[in-house]
């Protein structure tokens, strides 16, 4: 009898990079984000054996309580991303500061949300480990020194997210498709896929809070109501989760604006999400998909320049003629 072989994530990646006649500190990078994915899997695995699961006792950032999953899975990627010597900065939901790692002989910008969805942690449900990586200037005086700016989405040259403990893994590579992998009996990723959306809508999901239509905005309101019996609805609670789903299935995810709170300190006007780390790994995942994503004023999310490492956003992302309707309501 035959035996039979899968492509691992690593040679599909070393073709990658050979095809495009690149260098493999890429795939040293990407080699490292898998091993802190994989931990972080291990970690929460085994966290309600071992008390992992609570809440660490203190507020982070965002003004979120922090779960000890939340601390584990940060310590666990920065400690990877800064052996590999690859990473000039990374910026961490966790973490107020941008981190310096190897400022002069770096290569990449790491941007991501260690546990995506901690309030599922509790629950033992699917969360997510986020990340988009850019590139420095290596043109020297042809496009000017790093600057060490903020890069908008457009200028990410990969994306991807871990769903925990699902075994999955997608990743989305510049005008190179968006690619999801599976975790093997050897806790190896294998067996590329490539994810594109489907444009019939008969499967397409619409997912949000319902629980917060009634302090949207009257646009997204009543869109909501004249669309919502078109699709299936389903909300898993994190984001890694829910865009997981779309990209099988097709539709909407969003996560609109609250204006209309009873407790005005509960609106959120600019939205909820976090841009580089959330809203512009999931929308260049999309793009890569066939896919699209906004705000709340029609603009795209991957055109929006960061005016600080943690700027929140609203989101609207999934199928392309759905996101081009929702363009002309919000234009």
């Amino acid at each position: 009898m035959p035996v039979e072989f899968e492509q691992t994530f690593r040679n599909f990646l070393m073709g990658h990079q050979e095809k495009y006649n690149r260098t493999y500190h890429f795939l040293i990078l990407m080699d490292s984000i898998v091993a802190a994915a994989k931990r972080i899997e291990l970690y929460y695995r085994t966290g309600a054996l071992k008390g992992n699961l609570g809440v660490a006792g203190s507020i982070n950032v965002q003004g979120e309580n922090v779960m000890k999953m939340d601390d584990i899975a940060n310590e666990i990627v920065l400690h990877y991303l800064a052996s590999n010597k690859r990473v000039i900065q990374a910026v961490s939901e966790e973490c107020a500061d941008v981190i310096d790692m190897n400022k002069s002989g770096g290569r990449y910008f790491v941007y991501f949300d260690p546990l995506d969805g901690s309030s599922n942690v509790a629950h033992g449900l699917p969360v997510g480990f986020l990340f988009g990586i850019a590139k420095r200037n290596l043109e020297g005086s042809i496009k000017g020194p790093e600057d060490f700016h903020l890069r908008q989405g457009s200028e990410y040259i990969a994306a991807g997210m871990f769903v925990i403990p699902t075994g999955m893994f997608t990743l989305a590579l510049r005008d190179a498709g968006c690619w999801r992998f599976h975790s093997d009996e050897t806790a190896t990723y294998v067996k590329p896929v490539r994810m594109i959306l489907p444009e019939n809508p008969q499967n397409w999901e619409l997912s949000f809070n319902a629980g917060n239509t009634s302090v949207f905005s009257e646009k997204v309101g009543g869109w909501i109501k004249d669309n919502i019996s078109k699709y299936k609805f389903r909300y898993i609670g994190a984001l890694a989760g829910d865009f997981h789903r779309l990209l099988s299935n097709g539709g909407l995810f969003m996560y609109p604006a609250i204006v209309n709170h009873p407790d005005p300190k509960e609106n959120r006007p600019q939205g909820k999400l976090r841009l580089l780390y959330e809203a512009n790994v999931v929308a260049f995942m999309c793009r890569e998909a066939g896919g699209d994503a906004i705000d709340e004023t029609g603009t795209r999310i991957l055109d929006i320049k960061p005016a600080g490492h943690h700027q929140r956003t609203t989101l609207y992302v999934g199928t392309k003629s759905v996101i081009d309707e929702l363009i002309s309501v919000f234009k």
